[in-house]
């Protein structure tokens, strides 16, 4: 099969992908809502029991870049048939286990396994797509990377009290390896313009060190590290926040929560028309103001100030995301796959960082200091957004 994935194909392809991202990410946050349960059976700390989230992150931020640049080498679908059954084995593995190490060090596995499900199919998808289709098939995509992490904590929390939250883990793994098969059923057979592709792209490709020396590519990374670093802490450490004495919450309440995040199934559609209209400037500074809202917003001991916040915070932070993704991509005429892997790889290395720092200043200085430093993290797209309507007044 010759040239660009078309038409039916599309469809079909836009199915597989959503399949098996929304079960990848699954994986990932599954554990989120049930820290502080962890923290009790293993009788831990809250920064340790919350490397369970950050020890995936963190595998995710260090082989999105690899996974990226292997798709342009070798065929798909091996890369996703090895890391779908090794994601699953790491999570069957960590349903069994009774060490808190091992339970960290299998979910870090998971992590350095997930971006052969998500970041080497993004790159796919780019080489593979005509541009007037790929931006469909990505919104499926950040559709899918959604509904998964709403369905991992769902999962995790609702799971937890009529069984274990080791049923969990087992429960997303067996959904992947489903998954995995599913889309691999689904993706169309092109091997021919697969190294069709590879002989074009040695010759126009653009490397990642001609991405890196361009400043207006770095403020879409940097935003990515500023707002997926805030978003993350303020999930990962809400469990704790609302368990404290101020609000007794159980995990199912606290589960429900959640729900707020499914927002972002809407955002990035919304958040990509805003762009259109206004340009990114005004939407990345528009964004940064929501969050700055929510942030403030949810320091009131109030329970629906609390829920409000974080409706607020993800609108906030899926339009600065779809915003920061979509002026990416604009301003790329070649090296897609490579720019949006060191996008992806800044913006997990962010959510690393802030929950790790985020845990310490927490357990230091309470939700009040923890929502100070997230506050200091979204200059970065504050400034992004001040770079891009720059850019645009000179163009005009």
């Amino acid at each position: 099969m010759s040239g660009k994935i078309k038409g039916a194909g599309t469809l079909r392809l836009q199915i597989g992908v959503f399949v098996l991202v929304a079960s990848a990410f699954t994986n990932i946050y599954i554990t989120q809502p049930v820290l502080t349960v962890l923290q009790q059976e293993f009788s831990s700390d809250i920064v340790t029991v919350s490397f369970t989230v950050s020890a995936v992150i963190l595998g995710m931020a260090l082989t999105t870049l690899p996974f990226g640049i292997l798709v342009d080498r070798f065929p798909i679908r091996p890369i996703i048939l090895i890391g779908g059954l090794a994601v699953a084995l790491a999570g069957i593995a960590g349903s069994l286990t009774k060490d808190l190490d091992l339970l960290i060090g299998l979910r870090f596995v998971q992590g350095l396994f997930i971006p052969a499900l998500t970041s080497s199919l993004a790159a796919y998808l780019a080489k593979s797509l005509p541009v007037e289709r790929l931006s469909v098939v990505m919104g499926a995509y950040i559709s899918a990377t959604v509904l998964g992490g709403l369905g991992g904590r769902l999962i995790g929390g609702w799971i937890h009290t009529p069984l274990h939250w080791r049923y969990a883990l087992l429960s997303s793994a067996v959904l992947l390896v489903i998954a995995t098969f599913i889309t691999l059923y689904t993706l169309p057979k092109q091997a021919g313009h697969e190294k069709r592709t590879q002989k074009v792209d040695q010759s126009t490709r653009t490397g990642i060190g001609d991405i890196l020396r361009r400043w207006d590519l770095w403020r879409s990374f940097l935003t990515a590290f500023g707002a997926f670093a805030v978003f993350s802490s303020l999930f990962n450490y809400l469990p704790f926040h609302l368990e404290s004495p101020a609000f007794h919450l159980s995990i199912d309440a606290i589960t429900a929560i959640y729900l707020v995040y499914v927002i972002g199934i809407f955002m990035g559609p919304l958040a990509g028309g805003l762009v259109n209209r206004v340009g990114s400037g005004i939407t990345l500074l528009g964004g940064s103001a929501l969050m700055i809202l929510a942030l403030v917003v949810t320091l009131l001991p109030s329970l629906t100030a609390i829920v409000v916040g974080l409706f607020i915070l993800c609108t906030g932070f899926f339009t600065i995301h779809a915003a920061a993704v979509g002026g990416l991509n604009r301003r790329l005429s070649s090296g897609q796959g490579r720019a949006n892997a060191l996008y992806m790889l800044f913006y997990y290395i962010g959510g690393w960082v802030g929950i790790s720092l985020s845990g310490l200043i927490y357990d230091f200085a309470g939700w009040q200091g923890m929502i100070l430093f997230c506050l200091s993290l979204l200059s970065l797209p504050i400034i992004a957004g001040i770079g891009e309507l720059r850019d645009a007044s000179v163009k005009s």
